[in-house]
Parts: C-alpha cells; sequence; structure tokens
C-alpha cells in the first residue's frame, strides 16, 4: 500500500499548460481520501495555481496535498487555509546570465529556429529557467505536433549539457527544456519530499509521462521509485481509478 501518490503534471495530470478537468480533479479528491498526494512538474507556482489548485473541489483534503513547482525545486502546501511555500532553490543572477547565454548559443549550433513563436520563448522561474521552443503561449495543436517523439530537443538538450556541465537539464512538457540548479531535478524533489512528509520512499508511487532517460519523470525511476509510465490524462485516470479501488481494499 502506497502512502503517496506522485504526479507530473502536464501530459500526466493534464494536457500541456491546461487546467485540471472536472474528471480529474474528482479523482484526486477521491485519491487523496486513500493517499498523500503531490504534484511534482516544471511549471512555477502560478502554473499550478491556475492548473491544479484552482481546480481541486471544495472537499478535498488539500492539507494531503503537495504542490512541487518548477521540478521540486520549490515545495508549497496547504495550511490556515492558504498555499504556504516551504523552501525554493533559486539561481544566483549570475547563474542565469550564464544559462541565459548557453541557450542562445545552444540554439543557434543546433538550428532549431520555428517559423512561428506565441509569447517568450525562455522564462525565468527563479529557480528554473525553461526554454519552450514554441513560446510561453503557443497553442495546444501547435506544440503537440511540434516534437512528439522528444528527438529535436533530445538535440538541443545533448548540447547544453556540454555548455552547462554543473546544471540539470531535463526535457518536459510538450516543447519544453527544463534548467535546475546542480543536482536539482524529480528525484531530488522527491528525495526532499520524503523527507518533509516523513514518508519512506519505498511508500511512494510516481506517474509520469516522460519516464524514458533525459525525461524530466526519468529520475523518479533512477532513484529507485515505483513508477507508472502513462501515455496521456486519459490513460493516468483509468490507473487512479485502479489505485483508488487497490488502496481501499487494502
Amino acid at each position: 500500500m502506497k502512502e503517496i501518490v506522485a504526479f507530473d503534471l502536464d501530459g500526466t495530470l493534464a494536457l500541456s499548460k491546461q487546467p485540471l478537468t472536472d474528471e480529474m480533479a474528482e479523482l484526486l479528491a477521491g485519491l487523496l481520501e486513500v493517499a498523500q498526494v503531490a504534484v511534482i512538474s516544471g511549471g512555477d507556482w502560478p502554473q499550478f495555481e491556475k492548473q491544479v489548485a484552482s481546480r481541486m473541489p471544495a472537499h478535498a483534503d488539500l492539507s494531503r496535498l503537495w504542490m512541487m513547482p518548477t521540478s521540486g525545486a520549490k515545495l508549497f502546501v496547504h495550511r490556515d487555509g492558504t498555499w504556504t511555500p516551504v523552501y525554493a532553490e533559486l539561481f544566483t543572477d549570475a547563474q542565469k546570465a550564464e544559462i541565459l547565454e548557453a541557450f542562445d548559443a545552444a540554439l543557434e549550433a543546433t538550428g532549431f529556429v520555428p517559423e512561428q513563436t506565441w509569447g517568450e520563448r525562455i522564462e525565468d522561474r527563479g529557480s528554473q529557467i525553461t526554454f519552450s521552443a514554441l513560446g510561453q503561449q503557443a497553442p495546444l495543436e501547435a506544440k503537440e505536433v511540434w516534437d512528439p517523439d522528444f528527438a529535436k530537443r533530445k538535440v538541443i538538450q545533448a548540447d547544453l549539457v556540454k555548455r552547462l556541465p554543473g546544471v540539470s537539464v531535463n526535457l518536459g512538457g510538450a516543447t519544453s527544456v527544463d534548467i535546475t540548479q546542480p543536482g536539482v531535478d524529480k528525484a531530488w524533489g522527491l528525495k526532499r519530499l520524503a523527507e518533509h512528509s516523513g514518508v519512506a520512499e519505498d511508500k511512494m508511487l510516481f506517474i509520469g509521462d516522460a519516464i524514458f532517460p533525459g525525461g524530466n519523470d526519468y529520475p523518479a525511476k533512477a532513484m529507485g521509485l515505483d513508477t507508472v509510465c502513462v501515455r496521456d490524462p486519459a490513460d493516468t485516470i483509468n490507473v487512479v481509478t485502479a489505485i483508488i479501488a487497490c488502496q481501499k481494499s487494502a
């Protein structure tokens, strides 16, 4: 029986940068009755608030929900009726400047320049610098077809790793490349979750859609957690429904 079920967000609980559906929100509320729940993803807190926090039904026990933006470099908990930050591993100004310079060089070297973009392509999330190939406001239909097999971003990732050997570079979402502090990835975040929750790692289950080498969900598998790789939110619904039934019968 698992005490914490942790999820990736985009591609797992919701479509890229889209809010949870009513069905998913109700399902998570049901899961909170039988386990603690964590959401760990590359987006910053405002994105978590929009996609998850604002969508949870009134009866959900939010005190059992752990929110981990920027791949776990930040942690928020719900206490006394509000979401409160617990920690944040922030980049220094010098680190940010080095990362932005490396992004410019990597994109020029690899030649991946899309014909059309929507909004800024690089976002400073404090504890994470995120490159979105088509821009932060790109429509879902454009993002879904740009790099569905991650092939383009793996080339960019390989170039960035050479330029920035001291940081973590992972692929996330539909068009994103995420850079966090050295050693800070979802494994790091999930280990911090174990410390703050008091739940042992073998009592955790992680569910994500990018559990492959180089994917930003893969560190959860590499650290030894039990994992379930899903195709999309519809697949996640089936998995969570089964988990709830199993937890209740345990």
